[in-house]
Parts: structure tokens; C-alpha cells; sequence
């Protein structure tokens, strides 16, 4: 795995846990740049990250939700 590669995997990882944690009592909605600086990422970070992650997860069901100056996306955890 390339440093880039790596690199990629640590800040998807990191955001996918965030993810989690702020699911874990139900669904929320949030603007990337509203956690930009939670998640020590960019806002262009996170909109690249989270298609992967809602492809690679099936902890959580992930949404565009809306679209009002920023893709508000809306976060579920997953039904069994």
C-alpha cells in the first residue's frame, strides 16, 4: 500500500468512526463543514470520502438528504 493509500484509509477510517459514534443514538444530519474540524478534515476530504464509505459500510445507511448551499447528508445506523 502506497503512503497516499494509507493516508486515505487512516482519514476514511477516521470519519466512518465518527460517523458511527454520532449514529449510535439515532439519525442525525450534518453539512461537512459543520465537522470539517471534528474530523480534522477538509470539506472536499469528506465529500470524496463518504460515497466510499456508504459503498463500503454496512454499519450505516448514508444520504444526500438535501442540497441548500452544501450537500446535507442525513446518517442512520443500519437496520438488522
Amino acid at each position: 500500500m502506497s503512503r497516499t493509500d494509507a493516508s486515505t484509509a487512516r482519514k476514511r477510517d477516521r470519519l466512518e468512526q465518527y460517523l458511527r459514534r454520532r449514529a449510535e443514538d439515532g439519525e442525525f444530519y450534518f453539512k461537512s463543514k459543520f465537522i470539517a474540524g471534528e474530523v480534522d478534515l477538509s470539506t472536499k476530504e469528506i465529500g470524496a470520502l463518504l460515497p466510499e464509505i456508504r459503498r463500503s459500510t454496512s454499519a450505516l445507511d448514508i444520504d444526500e438528504w438535501g442540497y441548500a448551499n452544501a450537500t446535507t447528508w442525513r446518517v442512520v445506523p443500519a437496520s438488522d
